[in-house]
């Protein structure tokens, strides 16, 4: 049995939604009608997708996943890149790759130049800022992911069901491409509730509440010889300061 579509939220309802559940799912033409660009502005960005090196970080021995990743600042209406930094995480949020600095190559400018990139920060951040009034800057990290096929299975999350050790998270769904398999899950961090379900149109975001929800995605699998690939942009927000190691 395939799993179910997306619970779409209200766009109406999302602020509301992360407060009591902890998770918000947003369409892509919901999206699309938050940013002054529209969804051909995402659309756009798509093909950088195509340019991601390999994660030579993978300590699972895997060669499934290419990514870039930079950093950012949003406060208001601004949004400032950084200097180029590693992605850490410590242990506890992620038990594979946790405790180690690793250095992905930055995002390329035809993506953090374009105005639609610094339009959906600053709409993602005044989600954030909604929820959290006395936070005046959020630091955000961006990677852009590609899982392929090319061994014949691909795990989006090999760490498994996982917090990001940040405040708030944004999953987007850019391209899937000749695979089955992937499907998003969510379960409550301290609770036993959850529920899982397929994202299948480009620009399907997921926003979630780091502190309340773990989320994960199943491996995938082709469906032809030819393989295939899931493309997202997860970036994450959080208040304070990068993570980086004491």
């Amino acid at each position: 049995m395939l799993p179910p579509p997306p619970p779409y939220t209200d766009p109406a309802d999302v602020e509301a939604a992360l407060r009591r559940d902890g998770y918000a799912i947003v369409s892509a033409p919901a999206l699309g009608s938050w940013l002054p660009q529209g969804l051909g502005g995402l659309q756009a960005l798509q093909p950088t997708w195509d340019d991601l090196p390999p994660d030579t970080y993978l300590r699972d021995g895997g060669r499934y996943r290419r990514r870039r990743h930079s950093c950012f600042v949003v406060e208001g209406g601004r949004v400032e890149i950084t200097p180029h930094r590693a992605h850490w995480q410590p242990l506890e949020y992620n038990a594979l790759h946790g405790g180690l600095e690793r250095w992905f190559s930055p995002m390329q400018p035809q993506v953090t130049e374009r105005s639609v990139w610094s339009a959906l920060l600053r709409r993602l951040g005044a989600v954030c800022s909604a929820l959290a009034p006395a936070v005046p800057r959020w630091y955000v990290e961006a990677h852009q992911f590609r899982i392929d096929t090319s061994d014949g299975i691909g795990r989006p999350t090999p760490e498994g069901a996982h917090r990001d050790g940040v405040d708030f998270v944004a999953v987007l769904l850019v391209a899937r491409r000749a695979i089955k398999g992937g499907e998003t899950r969510v379960f409550e961090a301290d609770g036993p509730h959850g529920l899982r379900f397929m994202m299948t149109e480009p620009w399907t975001l997921l926003l979630l509440d780091d502190v309340r929800v773990i989320h994960e995605t199943t491996p995938i699998q082709p469906l032809d010889e030819a393989g295939g690939h899931r493309d997202t942009l997860v970036l994450t927000f959080r208040a304070g300061g990068f993570q980086g190691p004491a």
